[in-house]
């Protein structure tokens, strides 16, 4: 039997969940994968370092809340082979939730890069919530839905 703050005794036969860093232990340590473009590697007149910035932010995020993230940016400009790469990161572990970005989903142009995606995430990573952030700035906010009602949250 424990006490809480309100003075009310209750019994509990498991152990409580201890906070690390303000996290969760049900959510510390969560593998998450982030796929996404890598902007320095899609083609156009267009500077990539805000974008950058906003994905660094993001994973940053991830870390305080204390998810084990790793990010799979892709190239565009035709220096790697996208399928070989999203497949190694996809087999690399058991994720809990697999982020797909916006610059794969959002451009019509991709559509067929992101139907690929997401039918490789549920073929090679089946126990993952599969989320989608809104910017790169949100993807916290994005696997925390995704865990919520995801598979595996």
């Amino acid at each position: 039997m424990r006490g809480n703050p309100q003075g009310f005794l209750y019994i509990s036969t498991a152990a409580p969940r201890p906070y690390r860093g303000g996290v969760r232990e049900s959510v510390a340590n969560r593998p998450v994968l982030v796929v996404g473009l890598d902007p320095f590697r899609v083609p156009g007149p267009w500077d990539p370092t805000p974008v950058a910035e906003a994905i660094e932010a993001g994973m940053a995020e991830l870390a305080e809340r204390g998810y084990d993230a790793e990010s799979c940016l892709v190239a565009l400009d035709g220096s790697e082979d996208i399928e070989a790469h999203v497949r190694r990161s996809l087999v690399a572990r058991a994720w809990a939730c697999v982020v797909i970005g916006g610059g794969i989903r959002r451009d019509e142009d991709r559509l067929g890069l992101f139907e690929w995606v997401v039918n490789l995430v549920r073929r090679l990573a089946p126990g993952a919530a599969i989320a989608f952030n809104r910017t790169p700035r949100d993807l916290a906010e994005a696997v925390a839905r995704g865990l919520q009602g995801g598979a595996d949250g």
